[in-house]
């Protein structure tokens, strides 16, 4: 053998005997640990100490605790619920105890004196079971790192997006609270981002008309019921400071599976430019008049 056992047995037997013959069979034909104990009550305080048993082969006739009593027990523990147990028996041959024996969550039921050939080729094929097992479970937690990786690149992609886009970004609840917001919106209202989280919209944004603005979450939200969006407006930022700056506003509805809406998505573009421009504009043709 090389390297550690891959393999971790548990053999209880209360004849000291029937142990070194057990432990001289399995290291003479399979790589694997073999654990001792010499009653019930030992092999589950054994359960408690070692990790990641892979088979039990039990002995039936033990005094105190026999093997049924000790299987139930160990089925009864998370730790060694879904270990498989052999039962060992001289004396208790009859159906009537290897359906006992079953029935307590044994997987082989085999009479003594042991077929030396047939316990080996039962173990190996357990532990060819076990194997196919762990290549699952290594299969599968590659698959949800690599999809865990996936996910993590394209979260961080989308971020590193949200986070460098010229447009102010505002994620509202349903009652029209900032639940999130992007660099761009903080420079644009002058706040920071642990300023604007749980502000009402209406303190930072006003529509073109006096009368709409802050008494505008119902009718929004009407609409946005009904479309999934709504188109772009002129309206205005309102800034810590207590300038306007004028926007171009558009607001998005994200549903659950009922149709109710959970976020609204509100992108913001700066206009004060274009105002700028449109006014000189204006007042180059004025001039000319």
């Amino acid at each position: 053998m090389t390297g550690a056992p891959e393999y971790k047995i548990l053999i209880v037997d209360d004849h000291a005997h029937n142990l070194y013959t057990l432990r001289t069979l399995i290291h003479r034909h399979l790589d694997a640990l073999v654990l001792e104990a010499s009653s019930g009550r030992a092999a589950i305080d054994l359960t408690l100490e070692q990790r990641a048993i892979d088979l039990i082969i039990l002995d039936v006739q033990m005094p105190e605790m026999d093997g049924f009593q000790t299987a139930s027990l160990l089925k009864l523990r998370k730790r060694t619920r879904d270990v498989p147990i052999i039962f060992l028996t001289a004396a208790f041959k009859s159906e009537e105890f290897q359906q006992r024996g079953f029935a307590v969550g044994a997987v082989d039921y085999l009479l003594k004196p042991i077929d030396d050939n047939l316990l080996i080729n039962k173990i190996s094929t357990y532990f060819r079971l076990i194997e196919k097992e762990r290549m699952l479970n290594r299969s599968l937690e590659q698959k949800v790192a690599e999809r865990t990786a996936a996910l993590e690149q394209a979260r961080g992609y989308l971020a590193n997006i949200i986070s460098h886009m010229g447009e102010a970004l505002l994620v509202l609840d349903p009652r029209g609270l900032i639940k999130t917001t992007n660099p761009a919106a903080c420079r644009m209202l002058g706040y920071a981002e642990q300023e604007l989280v749980g502000l009402p919209i209406g303190d930072v944004f006003e529509e073109e008309a006096d009368e709409e603005a802050g008494a505008f979450m119902g009718t929004w939200l009407e609409a946005l019921i009904r479309t999934g969006a709504l188109a772009k407006i002129e309206a205005r930022f309102i800034t810590q400071d207590g300038v306007r700056v004028p926007i171009l506003f558009s607001r998005t509805a994200l549903k659950d599976a009922d149709g109710a809406i959970t976020d609204i998505i509100c992108i913001a573009k700066d206009m004060s430019g274009y105002v700028r421009v449109e006014t000189a504009a204006y007042r180059l043709s004025d001039r000319s008049k």
